[in-house]
């Protein structure tokens, strides 16, 4: 996950937003395939990877990655 997160904020030729975007949605994808027979332990994956994605944006945006990683500790 760390390496497709790195990739996308290094596609230099889109802009900041539109990485920013594709980043959230790499994020949502991972939770959409949760389910009600997750486990606990896919479930704590899936959070460490959005913390993963949420420091990648930061670097991207600190305002924006500040708020999404306050917001995933709470």
């Amino acid at each position: 996950m760390k390496e497709e997160a790195e990739r996308i904020a290094k596609e230099y030729q889109k802009t900041v937003i539109a990485r920013i975007d594709e980043l959230l949605e790499l994020d949502a994808i991972q939770y959409q395939n949760l389910g009600l027979d997750s486990t606990k332990v896919e479930k704590l994956n899936v959070k460490k990877n959005s913390k993963v994605i949420y420091k990648v944006i930061k670097d991207l945006d600190s305002y924006t990655g500040k708020l999404l990683l306050e917001h995933l500790d709470a």
